[in-house]
């Protein structure tokens, strides 16, 4: 378990440290801006749907003085609380169409045999894989939602509940991100245990919750992915 931490962390550190890198600085950049555009629509979309929603729903501007300054500090509010939720789907599907680029860039520097050997998945596959993440994720964090709501009285739970709901979700994802591009047999398991995905996912989904580093962690977390199924599997080979 010790030795799994290790590489984990290992992982962790050459991402990181990749991260300045010119192939994954461009990517990092890309990413960030795209992410943000799209976030910007789902944030201005999500406004006027819930003042529409407010104001169907009674809340009209002639029900009381103020009523529509109300109803649009609770849109926003409503808004914020959604999209602190969805940032994190966002992202992630939108790194998940740079992958190759950042998976590269790390093969191309550290494992040079692996990047000869591995395949090109089609745009359509990426679109795919892109959109079935976000599906699985959506689902998952909105059958969380009622859990969380129970949990607001604890204070830390319902934060606790949705990092954990999220980990389980990042770990997999990035982990696929690199391994799709590997794996040639149906079924194959790839070289990284549960326990190792599930601290990989909570420390790149934790990072989404710091302001600014969130637009760091689906970057980091491709790179380490890649360095962590690469490393394993080298041991694996050399065991």
């Amino acid at each position: 378990m010790a030795q799994r931490v290790t590489s984990l962390a290992t992982s962790l550190g050459l991402g990181l440290r990749q991260l300045f890198d010119g192939a994954v600085l461009r990517v990092l950049l890309k990413s960030v801006a795209v992410t943000l555009v799209l976030f910007l629509v789902v944030a201005a979309g999500g406004w006027f749907a819930l003042d529409a929603l407010l104001s169907w729903g009674g809340l009209e501007d002639t029900l009381f003085t103020g009523a529509g300054a109300l109803r649009g500090v609770l849109s926003a509010l409503l808004a914020a609380i959604g999209l602190w939720l969805v940032w994190r789907i966002v992202a992630m599907a939108v790194i998940q169409f740079f992958t190759d680029d950042v998976v590269k860039a790390v093969e191309a520097r550290h494992y040079p045999d692996e990047a000869a050997a591995a395949r090109q998945i089609p745009f359509a596959e990426e679109v795919h894989n892109a959109l079935k993440g976000a599906g699985r994720a959506l689902l998952a964090n909105l059958i969380a939602l009622p859990f969380a709501l129970v949990l607001l009285f604890t204070g830390v739970g319902t934060f606790a509940l949705f990092l954990v709901v999220n980990a389980v979700l990042v770990g997999r994802e990035l982990q696929d991100m690199v391994w799709l591009r590997h794996c040639r047999e149906p079924g194959a398991c790839p070289p990284v245990g549960r326990g190792e995905r599930f601290l990989l996912g909570l420390a790149i989904a934790a990072l989404f919750l710091v302001p600014f580093a969130n637009f760091l962690a689906p970057v980091l977390g491709a790179a380490a992915a890649t360095h962590l199924v690469h490393r394993n599997g080298q041991s694996l080979k050399a065991a």
